[in-house]
C-alpha cells in the first residue's frame, strides 16, 4: 500500500514537472514574440518552479534508495544542493530580466496585447491543471509545490488584468512595472530561502532554540548529571539528526535501563530522524575530549 502511494506521489509530481517545463518554454518564446518583459519575468518565475518541481521529483525517486556505505544517512541531503542550484539560476535570470526591464521603464514600448491575453489564458489553464494534479497530495513536497503553482496562476491573472487595461488605455509602462514586480518577488523569495538553505548546508541547527530545548529537557532526568557534545543538524530541513554525550549516575543495571528509556522518550518529543547517545559514568574521561582540544583555536 505504501509503495502504491509513493508511486502515485511520484506520478503526480512528474506530471506537474512536464506541464510546467513545456509551458515555461512556451513562455520564453511568447515573451519574445509579444515583446513583453512581464511575460519574460513570469517565464523566469515559472523556470524556478519547474526546477523546484524537477528537484522534488528527482528527490522523491532517489529518496527511495536505502542508505549505503557511501551515503550512510541516505540521499535526502541532495535536496539542499538542488535548492542552491535553483537559487543561482533564479538570481541569474532575475538580473537578466532587470537589464531588460529598466530601459523599458525609461522608454516604454507597447507589447502585443492579443498575444499577452492568449498566453495569460493558456498560463491559467496549464498551471491550474498542474495545481489540480497535485491537489490532495499528502506529502510535504506536493503541498509546497501546489502553492507554487497556485502562485503561478495568480501571476497569470495579473498579466491578464494588465493586458486588458492596456487594451483600453495606452499605458505601455504597465508591462515593465509588472515585470519589475514579478522580479522583485522572485528575488525576495530566493534570498529568504537561500539564507536558510546555506545555514543547513553548513550544518547549522535547523531551529535557533532547539539545541537549548533538547539539553534542558534531558537534564530534567534525575540520573543525568550533565550534557556535552550536543550536535543537532538537518539532512534537508525536515529530517533532523541529534548526537550527544550524557554524564550519568546509575547504581544498577535496572537504573541504566530506565535511564535509556527516559532518554528515548524525551528525544522522541522532537521527532528526530536519527539520534546517537553516548553515556559516560561520573568521573569517566570523555573519549572525544582530545579531539575537541585539538580542534580548538590556538592561543
Amino acid at each position: 500500500m505504501a509503495h502504491h502511494h509513493h508511486h502515485e506521489t511520484s506520478a503526480r509530481i512528474g506530471w506537474a514537472f512536464f506541464l510546467n517545463l513545456t509551458f515555461t518554454i512556451i513562455e520564453f518564446i511568447g515573451g519574445v514574440l509579444t515583446n513583453s518583459t512581464a511575460i519574460m519575468a513570469d517565464a523566469v518565475h515559472d523556470l524556478g518552479d519547474t526546477l523546484s518541481i524537477g528537484s522534488a521529483w528527482l528527490l522523491d525517486r532517489v529518496s527511495r534508495k536505502e542508505a549505503d556505505h557511501s551515503f550512510t544517512y541516505g540521499y535526502r541531503r541532495l535536496s539542499l544542493l538542488g535548492a542552491l542550484l535553483n537559487a543561482v539560476v533564479l538570481i541569474a535570470g532575475s538580473v537578466w530580466i532587470l537589464f531588460q526591464t529598466v530601459p523599458r521603464l525609461l522608454e516604454p514600448q507597447m507589447p502585443h496585447i492579443e498575444g499577452m491575453m492568449g498566453l495569460a489564458v493558456l498560463g491559467v489553464v496549464m498551471n491550474g491543471y498542474a495545481a489540480y494534479k497535485l491537489h490532495g497530495g499528502q506529502t510535504l513536497n506536493e503541498k509546497v509545490l501546489n502553492w507554487h503553482l497556485i502562485e503561478d496562476v495568480m501571476g497569470w491573472v495579473a498579466v491578464m488584468i494588465v493586458a486588458i487595461a492596456m487594451h483600453f488605455v495606452n499605458w505601455p509602462i504597465l508591462d515593465p512595472l509588472l515585470s519589475l514586480l514579478f522580479t522583485l518577488f522572485i528575488l525576495f523569495n530566493v534570498f529568504r530561502n537561500l539564507k536558510s538553505t546555506v545555514k543547513l548546508f553548513f550544518q547549522a541547527a535547523p531551529e535557533k532554540a532547539i539545541t537549548r530545548e533538547v539539553s534542558d529537557k534531558l537534564q530534567q532526568i534525575s540520573a543525568i548529571a550533565s550534557i556535552h557534545h550536543l550536535h543537532i543538524w538537518s539532512l534537508d530541513g525536515e529530517h533532523h539528526i541529534a548526537t550527544l554525550h550524557a554524564v550519568v549516575k546509575c547504581e544498577s543495571l535496572d537504573d541504566y535501563r530506565s535511564l535509556k528509556q527516559q532518554v528515548a522518550d524525551t528525544l522522541a518529543l522532537f521527532e528526530f530522524a536519527h539520534t546517537t547517545v553516548e553515556f559516560e559514568l561520573l568521573g569517566e574521561d570523555c573519549r572525544d575530549a582530545a579531539a575537541s582540544q585539538s580542534q580548538s583555536p590556538s592561543r
